[in-house]
């Protein structure tokens, strides 16, 4: 008897229960399970100090943060993604415990062995979400963002910020300085 032609793929249904299931956290992309690999702690510093400024930024507001624990579904996409950090706004996504698909930021924390990923695969699939109005590129390395911003056309726009500029996110209203984008990383 031979082998199938291809690998039997997994629905976003069967996915979802099985990740309840998991010690690691594990990525969809329509039909296909990626293992998440764990993060150097400059990532996570820099996820972090993103994260709090952002918290503090929309205390009050109906704006939440939600950090890499957080699974997003990019329906459009059938994919399932843990960002480094994102923003919702959405009054629907305050009523899913578990899961959430409106978001208004998505900021991806590069790393050498995930760059690629998060600048192609993730990217093509982010764009696509019709609430997302940003999202952000940090790489610790070279101390650089790269913000990409939808505009009223619908078209996203790079705007690239250099070492020692920090980071702006137009749709929150928030500039970090570099000395709190990089604090504690070495």
């Amino acid at each position: 008897m031979g082998h199938p032609a291809s690998p039997p793929t997994m629905t976003a249904t069967d996915y979802l229960a099985w990740e309840a299931t998991q010690t690691e956290r594990h990525e969809f992309l329509d039909g296909e399970v990626w293992a998440m690999a764990g993060a150097d702690d400059r990532h996570v510093s820099v996820a972090l100090n993103i994260a709090m400024a952002l918290k503090q930024h929309l205390r009050g507001s109906p704006c939440r943060t939600f950090m890499s624990d957080m699974k997003l579904h990019a329906a459009s996409a059938n994919s399932y993604f843990y960002p480094d950090v994102f923003v919702t706004c959405s009054e629907a996504d305050r009523a899913r415990p578990l899961i959430k698909q409106e978001p208004t930021l998505v900021v991806e924390v590069l790393s050498p062995g995930t760059a690629a990923y998060d600048r192609g695969t993730k990217f093509a699939h982010y764009r696509q979400m019709p609430t997302l109005r940003e999202i952000a590129l940090i790489d610790p390395d070279a101390r650089s963002a790269d913000v990409y911003r939808c505009g009223a056309d619908g078209l996203w726009v790079l705007h690239p910020f250099d070492p020692g500029q920090g980071v702006a996110f137009a749709s929150v209203d928030l500039r970090i300085a570099e000395d709190v984008l990089y604090a504690d990383v070495d």
